[in-house]
């Protein structure tokens, strides 16, 4: 009987070329897609077989077969699925986006087992025209020995079907490739495409290899892909050592993780998860271009490499794969449709993570000091970027404080739990090292009160904490802001009128500051300067300037101790000669005093020690 035939069902000239040039990143995908549906024919044959075990024809043995064959310039894919009838053929390969896939889901809707099948939009086939410029099927439907047929195309806008012969139930689908595809013919090339794309498909993908021992040439079935999907089985039939391994795979890091985290969600938003927190920061980890992601799958077929979508930028240590029962993929099965699901995906995994960063903090403290050490600035991230998540994650910070031990940490949570009666704030200081932070003299009053301050040594800190606002309903204040300072009173009227024109003298002498005042929030230093609300702090304007950015704003005030023995000297000079030139000097060293005491580099070191060496002289000579 020749070969009848017939016109695609849609303008497939134009759209396979959007396909073949558009739709796809990279052809190689074309395997990837071919073997999605040979396995997708194997697990509908299976199912079908469960009510019609004569489909099986008595083979079990469930493979998917490539077959490169240089001679002839083609590679065929073959499966023993549930293979196709010639209604089929022309219905499912004659009409571009048709899926038998979707149509047989819909069928088996509401059964009471359903396989697990991949495909949902019928063009996978398609991209096989990618690198063929002629595609044949030979195909014979499960259970139906002489209804074999063969459909031929070269993508041009018509195919070609016949009645074929065919042994075994299944398909055959084979390429005839171009001529700068032939590439594909190379067996390591296809092996690592395997391997790349396929690797954790359920089924065997096999391709023979040749070997020579004395003479005699053998060949075997080799099998290409691993199966070993460990974050589908349970996590208590997986060992560390497995864990390690994988994770080595899928980070390219030499050492063991931190933690495994292998969970599984049911329901609606179906999906496995096996992801990782690493013990250390990789070395490139600083200077690599900022990216977050985990790999997908989808029924065991890799999606993408590394789906942003899964994973929020500041945890973008995290290291693994998600792998969805279903998801709304584009036709290309390789950008994501922003949806619902998953979002819900990404929700569920980032509570996983935080949770089990918790479980660490909590039962190896040490460890997770380490980890924190390394990733600490990247979580703190989060605090402005996840606002559902914001006071979760700023419990998983670690601090050093004013009243912990040198090389010691709190947390959010158990700074609050020890805070005295009387404290109504959190209080935070931030600058360069704990060390220089612990002697501060913006500490002084809140030690002479016994209240703690974090001292805060990252970068983020400022931003982050300044925008969490409050943490369990304790607002979050910055100790060196003027409006920052615990209840110490207020400095009394008639001293305030005795200093009142020493103030005044100083304010107009020292034009770099916004205001001269006199405060209680010192006891024992002389002079710290203070920052009014909406006023850049020290450590901002460090910052600043270190970002070769513009440090100019709001001046910050000068605040003086009533109480120390040089600012009263000051007094005692001024009231003595309100012209006398020292003024000027003791006042300009009382403000590079707090400058050097706040961690900042005075604006004129030479000159500030010019005044250091005059007093010193003056003193001398007395």
């Amino acid at each position: 009987m020749p070969a009848e035939q017939l016109e695609f069902k849609a303008e497939l000239k134009e759209l396979l070329r959007l396909i073949t040039h558009s739709l796809y990143s990279d052809r190689e995908i074309f395997l990837r897609e071919l073997i999605s549906n040979a396995s997708d024919a194997i697990n509908k044959v299976k199912f079908d077989s469960l009510q019609n075990e004569e489909k099986l024809e008595g083979n079990k043995d469930w493979k998917i077969k490539i077959t490169p064959d240089e001679t002839a310039g083609t590679l065929t894919i073959s499966d023993n699925g549930v293979g196709m009838s010639r209604e089929q053929v022309v219905d499912l390969l004659g009409t571009v986006a048709k899926s038998g896939t979707k149509a047989f889901l819909a069928a088996a809707k509401g059964k009471p087992e359903q396989p697990g099948l991949i495909g949902q939009f019928g063009v996978g086939f398609y991209s096989a025209f990618m690198v063929a410029d002629k595609v044949t099927v030979v195909t014979r439907p499960a259970g139906s020995p002489s209804d074999g047929v063969k459909w031929e195309s070269d993508g041009q806008g018509t195919f070609a079907v016949e009645p074929a012969e065919k042994a075994n139930r299944g398909t055959d689908v084979i390429l005839h490739l171009k001529n700068d595809a032939k590439d594909f013919l190379k067996t390591y090339r296809l092996s690592g495409l395997v391997r790349k794309f396929s690797d954790f498909i359920e089924h065997p993908v096999v391709m023979d290899e040749e070997t020579e021992k004395d003479g005699t040439k053998t060949v075997t079935e080799e099998v290409l892909n691993n199966r070993k999907a460990i974050w589908l089985r349970q996590p208590r039939e997986v060992t560390d050592e497995e864990y390690a391994e994988f994770y080595k795979t899928v980070s390219h890091d030499m050492e063991a993780p931190l933690k495994a985290l292998h969970f599984a969600i049911e329901g609606n938003n179906e999906f496995k998860a096996l992801v990782f927190l690493p013990a250390k920061k990789p070395f490139s980890f600083d200077w690599e271009e900022p990216k977050a992601g985990l790999k997908l799958y989808v029924q065991r077929v890799l999606i993408m490499d590394r789906c942003e979508e899964l994973l929020p930028l500041y945890l973008r240590f995290v290291k693994g794969v998600v792998d969805a029962a279903d998801l709304p993929l584009n036709v290309s099965r390789e950008i994501l449709q922003q949806t619902k699901q998953l979002a819900n995906i990404k929700k569920m995994v980032v509570k996983n993570v935080l949770d089990g960063l918790a479980g660490v903090r909590n039962t190896k403290p040490d460890e997770y000091a380490r980890f924190f050490a390394d990733f600490g600035p990247v979580l703190k991230e989060g605090i402005g970027r996840d606002f559902e998540n914001r006071e979760k994650i700023a419990d998983l910070c670690l601090f050093a404080s004013a009243n912990t031990e040198a090389g010691k940490t709190t947390t959010l949570n158990e700074y609050v739990g020890k805070m005295p009666e009387g404290q109504g704030s959190i209080y935070f200081l931030v600058g360069e090292s704990a060390e220089q932070l612990r002697n501060s003299p913006y500490l002084e009053a809140f030690k002479a009160k016994g209240f703690d301050v974090l001292l805060c040594t990252d970068p983020i800190d400022e931003f982050a904490l300044s925008g969490l606002g409050e943490f369990k309903g304790k607002k979050l204040e910055q100790a060196d802001r003027a409006e920052t300072k615990p209840d110490t009173g207020e400095v009394p009227d008639d001293v305030k009128v005795a200093f009142e024109p020493l103030l005044g003298a100083i304010k107009h002498l020292l034009t770099d500051v916004s205001d001269v005042r006199l405060t209680t929030r010192l006891t024992s230093s002389a002079a710290v300067l203070v920052a009014d609300a909406g006023a850049m702090t020290a450590h901002m304007q460090r910052l600043m300037q270190r970002w070769g950015e513009d440090a100019s704003g709001p001046k910050r005030v000068l605040e003086l101790n009533p109480n120390n023995p040089a600012v009263q000297a000051v007094k005692v000079v001024y009231e003595k000669n309100a012209a006398d030139p020292r003024v000027e000097v003791y006042a300009r060293l009382l403000l590079d005093q707090a400058v050097v005491a706040e961690g900042s580099k005075v604006t004129d070191p030479a000159a500030f020690a010019r005044r250091v060496s005059e007093l010193i002289t003056a003193d001398a000579s007395r």
